[in-house]
Parts: structure tokens; C-alpha cells; sequence
């Protein structure tokens, strides 16, 4: 391979291939045994998931967390006090390994401190976004090695979740100057929190006037348009897009309601159960994150945010590779989030079909 030869764009056409043709089988080969032989690999390494929380305080955080996978990811109360969980002052990471019918999930969840609850919140992000990309490096740094782990880990935040505090307004002018910046380097799920505090309708009206918002202001939440790949996908996700922000109410206890345990939260008023779509929406956020898009939140985390932070890193070097494979680059922080090159811009995603050279971006 010449040296000076330029690997081609994504966004450039590709060469026509030939058609592939189906082959007529005379008998049972075994192929689908495949599929048996991915499961028992993916059952002996175990899976990785990391996901982030962020929004104010007493937005019910980590009781959401606590909520989703019924683990005690977080005390709600401190031993022997009844009182609540003391603020965040700093990021926090915590990392368990849960374990159900034989398959093992290494879970970190990354807290972060109360967004937006100080009198002066200038540039309040440059934490959590700083963090976002020092994940991102630390993995380009082992990645680049010569001599590299069998298995990098992953710390790379693959899905976030953002607690919009139930106004039932619209969202905040804070709330849309840090999802812009969030969007173009992980992937956001926004939430309202507390949605026990508002009606029905209110709740609806709420849920317009952010969806409004997001449009107007070119924010992309998860999922988005451009990486659904098939007709089916896009069925998919054109009803979870309808739903988004999800209302959501967390509660880590149980009570008795007809006979039966369920987690809800009681009032005065009765118990919410979090569970019942009658109620809130917390099985819609669950689903989504855990039971039908878990391994695409971290397909598009390492194929679109992370590459876009590797393409903007190796460019930023300005190193030109010695040959096939060879990758000089000087290690170093993280770039900041408060400048403006910081977050690199999202790329463009383009689709070709093996029918068809032309590109569709």
C-alpha cells in the first residue's frame, strides 16, 4: 500500500461490487450453529453499560437508577437517619457487576452534581463534558498502543440521561445551550422528572412544548433519524420519538397494592406504582435502555461519538502517518469543552446499497 495514498471519505462514493448471488443448498451445513457459538462467547466475557444522570438536585437521580436495574446502586437514606441522600459535590462513579439468568452486566453509573443549581451557572457543563471526552481518550490512548490489551476496557459513557425538572413550561434557555453541546458527543435521553407533579394534561402539553423546543433548536436526542437502518427500525423508533421525553417517576420501595408487591411511591393521595403505564412512563425508559437498545446505544457510542473524537484528536495532531497502521500521537488531556473546537461536530452518516453506487447522505 502507498504511503501517501489518502484512505478514502466516508461521504466518497464506493466502487460497484457485483451482485451476490444465493446459493441452492443440498443439504444441512450448520451455519446457524453460529449463532449459539456469539452466545456462549458473549456469556463467558459478559457485557459492559455505562450510563450517566444528569439534571438538578432532588430530581430523583439516583433513585431512577436504583429504579431501573432494582439494585441498590445508591443508598436513598443514610444508615440510621431518615433523611435524604446528601447532594453531589463531584462526578462519582460507581461500578457493580449484576447478574441474571447467567448473564453478567459490569454497570457504571456516573452521578454528576446538581446542574444548574447555582446563582451563576456559566459554562456549568465543562465538568460533565470534560469527563465525557477523558473517557473518550482514555480509550484512544490504550487503543493506539503497539502492544494493546486482548480487551480495552470501556469507560466511554454510552447513554445519558437528562432530568428535565417538571415546570411545565418549556425547556430552560440552560437546559437548550447544554443539550446542544451534549448531543454532539454522547447519546441523550431526556426525561421529565417528578412527573407525578403534574396532571395528565399538563404532562402532555409539557411534553409538546419540549418536543417543540428540540425541533427549533436542531437538538438530536437518541434515537435518531439518520441511524435507522431499516424500515423496521424506523417503525421502532418513529413511536419512541412520539413518546420523548418520557414521564417518569423513580421509587426503590415496595408496597401492597391488591394482593401483590409493587415498587411505587406513596402518597397521601395513594401509591404511584412506577411500573404501570397508567400512572408514568418509567417501563418506556426501561425498555429503551435496557431491554431493546442496549447493545445499539453502544454501537453508535464507538461507531459515530467516539470516532468523531478520534478523527478530531488525530487531525489535531498534525503527525502525518510513516506508513500502513502507524499512528503517532502524543499523549495529553482531554480537550477542553470550553473551546469552541473542543466537541467535534457530528458526522455525516451515509448509506449505500449494493444495487445502487450512488451514496445517499
Amino acid at each position: 500500500m502507498d504511503p501517501l495514498r489518502q484512505p478514502p471519505s466516508p461521504c466518497s462514493p464506493r466502487p460497484s461490487s457485483p451482485r451476490t448471488q444465493s446459493c441452492e443448498m443440498l443439504g444441512y451445513v450448520g451455519i446457524e450453529a453460529v449463532l449459539d457459538q456469539l452466545k456462549i462467547k458473549a456469556m463467558k466475557m459478559g457485557f459492559e453499560f455505562n450510563i450517566m444522570v444528569v439534571g438538578q438536585s432532588g430530581l430523583g437521580k439516583s433513585t431512577m437508577v436504583n429504579t431501573l436495574f432494582k439494585s441498590k446502586m445508591w443508598k436513598s437514606t443514610l444508615p440510621g437517619l431518615g433523611v435524604p441522600t446528601p447532594k453531589t459535590l463531584q462526578l462519582q462513579s460507581v461500578t457493580h457487576v449484576i447478574e441474571e439468568k447467567g448473564v453478567k452486566l459490569k454497570l457504571t453509573v456516573t452521578d454528576t452534581p446538581g446542574f444548574g443549581d447555582q446563582i451563576n451557572n456559566d459554562k456549568c457543563w465543562d465538568p460533565i463534558l470534560g469527563y465525557i471526552n477523558e473517557q473518550y481518550e482514555r480509550y484512544l490512548q490504550e487503543e493506539i498502543l503497539i502492544t494493546r490489551q486482548r480487551h480495552i476496557p470501556d469507560t466511554r459513557v454510552h447513554c445519558c440521561v437528562y432530568f428535565v425538572p417538571p415546570t411545565g413550561h418549556c425547556l430552560r434557555p440552560l437546559d437548550i445551550e447544554f443539550l446542544q453541546r451534549l448531543c454532539q458527543t454522547v447519546n441523550v435521553v431526556p426525561v421529565i422528572a417528578r412527573a407525578d407533579s403534574l396532571t395528565i394534561e399538563e404532562r402532555e402539553a409539557f411534553r409538546r412544548r419540549i418536543q417543540h423546543n428540540l425541533r427549533t433548536h436542531c437538538i438530536e436526542v437518541y434515537p435518531q433519524k439518520c441511524f435507522d437502518e431499516d424500515i423496521n427500525d424506523r417503525i421502532l423508533n418513529s413511536k419512541i420519538r412520539e413518546r420523548i421525553p418520557f414521564a417518569v417517576v423513580g421509587a426503590d420501595r415496595e408496597h401492597l397494592v391488591n394482593g401483590r408487591c409493587v415498587l411505587g411511591r406513596k402518597t397521601k393521595w395513594g401509591i404511584i406504582e412506577v411500573e404501570n403505564m397508567a400512572h408514568c412512563e418509567f417501563p418506556l425508559l426501561r425498555d429503551l435502555l435496557i431491554r431493546t437498545h442496549l447493545q445499539d446505544l453502544k454501537d453508535i457510542t464507538h461507531n459515530i461519538h467516539y470516532e468523531n473524537y478520534r478523527v478530531f484528536r488525530l487531525n489535531k495532531s498534525h503527525v502525518l502517518p510513516r506508513g500502513p497502521g502507524w499512528v503517532n500521537l502524543a499523549p495529553g488531556p482531554a480537550p477542553s469543552p470550553a473551546s469552541p473546537q473542543a466537541t467535534p461536530r457530528t458526522m455525516k452518516v451515509c448509506r449505500w446499497t449494493q444495487d445502487n453506487s450512488d451514496d445517499e447522505c
